[in-house]
């Protein structure tokens, strides 16, 4: 059975409609978030070093709880997510920055362990919500994200 970790929540400056998670080591992303983003794109994109996600609302601040566990999670059934997807990551450093358009967020995203190749299951909801608020407003944390990171099979060391 899974054990979680480490739970992270933080605040996503979202804007132009996306976001990004890169790795703090600038020379494992060869192109730093939004270099090579396709607007209008899947809800999650992989990268070399980074992932780009697609929001449903323009300018807003969005809610991210991130999850790092030590195996496969069960999907969380909590909430009724919108949309989700699944990708993997290599992270060299272990952390992760936010990056909007606009620039890198002062928070990280700490996944405890560098060297790693991780999977991510990302879940969204909030979505329809957010699309016509972010029309008339800067909304906050009306959509909402769950990143569950562990690593990837036979991807290294132990956390």
């Amino acid at each position: 059975m899974a054990t979680m970790l480490r739970r992270q929540e933080v605040d996503v400056h979202v804007d132009f409609y996306g976001f990004g998670l890169q790795d703090t080591d600038d020379s494992a992303v060869p192109d730093s978030y939004p270099d090579g983003r396709e607007p209008d794109g899947p809800f999650l994109s992989a990268y070399e070093g980074r992932i780009d996600i697609e929001s449903a609302g323009h300018t807003h601040t969005a809610a991210l709880t991130v999850e790092v566990w030590d195996a496969n999670p069960p999907q969380d059934k909590r909430v009724a997510w919108e949309v989700q997807d699944e990708t993997v990551l290599q992270s060299p450093s272990g952390e992760l920055e936010i990056r909007a358009v606009a620039g890198a967020q002062e928070d990280y995203v700490d996944l405890g362990s560098p060297n790693r190749l991780w999977r991510l299951r990302l879940f969204c909801a909030g979505r329809e919500e957010v699309a016509d608020l972010a029309q008339h407003g800067v909304p906050h944390g009306v959509e909402r994200y769950l990143a569950q990171f562990w690593p990837e099979a036979n991807s290294g060391e132990g956390l």
